[in-house]
């Protein structure tokens, strides 16, 4: 949603950054959008052999080898009702697919102006709608994880936990810190060529400082304030406990992933909104 302000005898276009512009996209351009990440989806797997089954495939080859080097090699344990090598990679894996979720939406983000250029300069086409569309593609990939871990759950214990039932609780507000993110590098993206190479290194040392491979009982009381910093650490620990413990997430816990997620995605499209006025004379 754009308005337009007189000032000097010169109209200039501003955008709306409020609440209704933000999720009203999703209902306004929804069409649009989804012709987006269908056809972003279907252009990374074409061609190929095995096509839609490398969504599969590419994360269980990640996972045997993670599990192989971590719990064979270095023969680390997990803390808690963990006792086989299955229900360690489950572990793992849930956690992989939270920080995969999170980091596919960042990654994606720094280019997705500049490769949608031709975009830019017709004004009554909606940009904020392409950060959506990140958040739309790298939300089939996390599905595509959460099914196999069910599946994978079901064979083992033959029940999903009650709890499973507040994953979205879970989901959404990450989603919401995703789509914030991918709305800020976006827009920083189009001005800072650079971000693209910075964004990859800060993926890869957050998969590091997550509790994915091992867990926050492990990380020494005085370094306990990095996990704290990490903005999807709660968010893994949370979705393993519905996923494989069937532990009910506590209220103070949902509340806090809530207010990040609302913070976030605000503060990342007021910041888009506001400085893509510039982006064609970028451009």
């Amino acid at each position: 949603m754009a308005t337009e302000n007189q000032e000097n005898g010169v109209t200039q276009l501003r955008h709306s950054a409020s609440p209704k512009a933000l999720f009203g996209a999703v209902l306004e351009y929804g069409s649009l959008l989804w012709q987006f990440a269908r056809r972003e989806i279907s252009g990374r797997y074409r061609g190929s052999l095995i096509g839609f089954g490398w969504a599969v495939l590419n994360p269980l080859l990640l996972l045997a080898i993670y599990t192989f080097v971590f719990s064979v090699v270095f023969r680390m344990r997990w803390d808690g009702p963990i006792s086989d090598r299955t229900g360690f990679a489950l572990v793992i894996y849930t956690g992989m697919i939270v920080h995969g979720f999170f980091a596919e939406c960042i990654m994606r983000s720094p280019l997705l102006i500049v490769e949608n250029r031709n975009l830019v300069k017709k004004v009554v086409f909606p940009l904020h709608v392409l950060p959506w569309t990140v958040l739309v593609v790298a939300s089939f990939h996390f599905l595509v994880g959460v099914s196999l871990i069910i599946f994978v759950v079901l064979m083992k214990t033959a029940a999903l936990p009650a709890a499973i039932i507040a994953l979205p609780l879970i989901v959404l507000p990450l989603a919401l810190v995703a789509l914030g993110f991918a709305y800020a590098f976006s827009a920083l993206g189009v001005y800072l060529r650079d971000l693209g190479q910075l964004v990859g290194f800060f993926a890869m040392t957050l998969l590091f400082l997550s509790p994915v491979f091992y867990p926050v009982s492990a990380v020494p009381q005085e370094w306990q304030w990095v996990i704290a910093l990490n903005p999807i650490a709660t968010f893994i620990e949370l979705t393993r406990g519905v996923l494989l413990f069937g532990a009910w997430p506590a209220v103070s816990s949902l509340a806090s992933v809530w207010v990040l997620g609302l913070t976030t995605v605000w503060i990342g499209f007021f910041w888009f909104q506001r400085t893509r006025k510039g982006f064609a004379d970028v451009l």
